[in-house]
């Protein structure tokens, strides 16, 4: 976790020199992102809010993620974590949002989407938008901690 910390804390000098407020959407990482942001000091400057959307459900009412997208890509994808992302931005007062959908098994992996599949989204306020689907290694709390880590690392690209 002390990683995270550190990545936490540079993406917040980041985000505090730019101006920026930051939301996340979690799902297989039930806030961990979150709780590396939460644990830096002052981070109520740079950070909003987070939603842990753990069932498909909960994508529909707390982000607004289309219950045709699920049917049609199922919540571990790319076009979710992007409906994730977007929906954390309308519903916040962020001008930075990241978003986490995937498998941290150890079940519920398939041949299609092993365990470990973990798609992302970032999304800007100005209509930048990038995605990313990642293939982890590990047991459980790796493959959240490998996802949480992707996060952080992705954050800090969009304020490139």
């Amino acid at each position: 976790m002390d990683e995270l910390v550190l990545l936490a804390e540079e993406l917040g000098a980041q985000l505090k020199q730019r101006k920026e407020v930051l939301a996340l959407a979690e799902s297989c990482t039930g806030g961990l992102a979150a709780v590396a942001i939460t644990s830096v000091a002052g981070s109520s400057a740079w950070f909003d809010c987070g939603f842990v959307t753990y069932s498909n459900q909960s994508k529909v009412d707390a982000l607004g993620v289309s219950a045709q997208t699920l049917d049609e890509y199922g919540a571990v994808s790319e076009q979710t974590a992007v409906a994730m992302a977007q929906g954390a931005l309308k519903n916040s007062q962020a001008s930075l949002a990241g978003s986490i959908t995937g498998i941290a098994g150890p079940s519920g992996g398939t041949k299609q989407k092993p365990v470990g599949t973990v798609c992302f989204a970032w999304a800007h306020a100005d209509g930048r938008l990038k995605r990313s689907t990642q293939l982890f290694r590990g047991d459980r709390t790796q493959i959240r901690h490998q996802a949480a880590e992707h996060m952080l690392l992705g954050l800090m690209g969009m304020l490139k």
